[in-house]
């Protein structure tokens, strides 16, 4: 007997998804949300024979009954899957895919932007069971280590050590100025509450009463003149944290236009990320006096 093509298997890298996404992994942009639920509701769908919630999470090995609509075939049969990762990667895992992102790439599509880090991932696994989806973010500007979840339960997991600050995320960045908060290789605490100001297309994160908390770690490696590589440890995750605070005190990042840094590139890098028992790291690709090697810890 033949196996019946609308019925999928949960692998293991699918396992721990609600079923409206994990249908809408399956089938792709192609099936609307509103689509998927109404399938769902009307017992179109069945988890193992039966009928299922929305938002029951799927198992492995659990068999799903797919309506048999030809004009929503499974990822796997579209053309271009597969096609190669035009990416830097720095590591793979069982659990993680780590990219060096090259400054100037989004990690996600958004207005006028089409090309990011997630939809190279889109279009190199497409037909695997689990596309790697990116667990946190970087600014386009922003080069360094970037991780991508290789499995559903994995990108749960990194987004539960994110938000409880269960990770640890070092960056490196060339900063304007005379330093002189801190001495060389001496750590100074930064706390803030940033909020974002300015008209459309040109908000900034400034400091504010009303703001959310912003907090970071600089330890001067190298204090010049006029200019000062930091690595800085993020103790929150803000929009422009790095940028805005390090503004904020006359120290704008080299090459950060909207923050005062002068002509880009931007030198900020994210360059070590501990997550777990793991860590990944990739050293900053500046060359000439920007060269950041010889001053790492």
């Amino acid at each position: 007997m033949k196996p019946n093509p609308n019925i999928r298997t949960v692998s293991a890298a699918e396992a721990g998804q609600k079923l409206v996404q994990y249908l809408g992994r399956v089938l792709g942009e192609d099936a609307p949300g509103s689509v998927l639920m109404r399938w769902i509701r009307t017992g179109q769908v069945r988890v193992d024979g039966k009928r299922a919630k929305p938002f029951d999470r799927v198992a492995e090995g659990q068999s799903v009954r797919i309506p048999p609509f030809a004009e929503l075939r499974p990822v796997e049969e579209r053309a271009g899957a597969g096609a190669p990762l035009d990416l830097p990667v720095l590591a793979e895992t069982p659990d993680w895919l780590v990219i060096a992102k090259p400054a100037g790439l989004p990690v996600h599509p958004g207005s006028g932007w089409t090309d990011s880090v997630q939809t190279r991932l889109a279009q190199a696994f497409a037909g695997s069971a689990f596309v790697p989806t990116i667990a946190h973010r970087l600014d386009r500007d922003t080069s360094g280590v970037l991780l991508a979840a290789r499995t559903h339960q994995a990108l749960t997991r990194a987004h539960a050590m994110l938000a409880a600050r269960e990770t640890d995320k070092r960056y490196l960045c060339w900063v304007l100025g005379e330093w002189g908060l801190s001495a060389l290789r001496e750590p100074v605490e930064m706390a803030d509450r940033l909020e974002k100001a300015g008209a459309p297309g040109r908000e900034r994160m400034e400091a504010g009463e009303e703001g959310k908390e912003a907090r970071l770690v600089a330890v001067p490696l190298r204090i010049e003149a006029d200019r000062a590589l930091l690595e800085v440890r993020l103790l929150t995750g803000r929009t422009h944290q790095i940028r805005a605070q390090l503004a904020s005190r006359g120290h704008p990042i080299a090459g950060d236009a909207k923050y005062g840094g002068g002509k880009p590139p931007m030198r900020l890098h994210a360059w070590k990320l501990t997550i777990g028992e793991e860590t990944f790291a990739c050293p900053p690709p500046w060359s000439g006096r920007w060269d950041a090697g010889p001053f790492l810890p």
